[in-house]
């Protein structure tokens, strides 16, 4: 009996062990991001574009729009969108598989921002030191030492590595 109770004891403490380590798992994908992409995400699978009802993939670097009723992935918006500022306009965080499914209740739910004008800090104007890492960023970081900073073993002067936060 004292046997059963050990080996029951020892796999919930692995099981809980497992599932800790699980959630303190975290994605980064900061350098993949563009510049006009808005601050606050350590991780982004898609955006989504009110003004021009379109998806933004960030690990493609590709735009996903509807034509003729197909989703097209391309590496620019269509031309009928070519007067869109992508600085200027609202862009929601979307994190999953192919959002773009989902798009009729994102068209109703995200509506409101429409010509939102650019109220949205993006990255390119962020002062925040792990947005350095996304190229074209006006304080750049040197080649390699973003990938310091990431792996861990840069700090930013308290022992704290950077690139930890909302995800």
């Amino acid at each position: 009996m004292k046997k059963l109770i050990l080996i029951a004891l020892l796999g919930v403490v692995s099981l809980v062990q497992n599932n800790a380590n699980a959630q303190v798992s975290l994605n980064v994908n900061i350098g993949s991001q563009p510049l006009w992409g808005p601050v606050g995400y350590d991780h982004v699978d898609y955006y989504y574009l009110p003004d021009v009802e379109s998806y933004y993939s960030v690990p493609k670097r590709q735009f996903v729009y509807l034509d003729n009723g197909n989703w097209v992935f391309n590496n620019s918006l269509p031309a009928r969108y070519g007067n869109y500022n992508l600085y200027n306009g609202y862009k929601v965080v979307v994190n999953g598989d192919r959002p773009y499914l989902n798009y009729k209740n994102d068209k109703v739910k995200y509506v409101k921002y429409k010509n939102w004008g650019g109220k949205q800090l993006v990255i390119k104007n962020s002062n925040d030191r792990k947005y350095y890492v996304v190229k074209g960023h006006p304080h750049g970081m040197p080649p390699g030492q973003a990938k310091k900073i990431y792996s861990g073993k840069g700090n930013n002067g308290n022992g704290k590595a950077h690139g930890k936060g909302k995800h």
